[in-house]
């Protein structure tokens, strides 16, 4: 399957399924991640968080590939 054409498709910004494909972040890293910013942003919701997560990788050329949990958790505790 070609990875360009997944990186393409349309998803909903209510799932955090967006997130778990071979170009983004595989389970365990979303898992930790979601989990760093539920500890960071007790108040957000999980859809808040994963909104601000769809934010920063859209204002990453679309992609998080490439950047550090850190550097991501940093990016989306900022927008949050």
């Amino acid at each position: 399957e070609n990875f360009l054409q997944k990186t393409s498709v349309p998803f909903s910004t209510s799932s955090y399924d967006a997130f778990i494909s071979p170009n983004t972040l595989n389970l365990s890293s979303f898992t930790k991640l979601m989990k760093k910013l539920e500890e960071i942003h007790p108040e957000a919701s999980r859809d808040k968080i994963v909104d601000a997560l769809l934010e920063v990788r859209k204002n990453n050329k679309g992609i998080l590939s490439g950047l550090s949990i850190n550097s991501i958790v940093e990016r989306t505790a900022a927008i949050l």
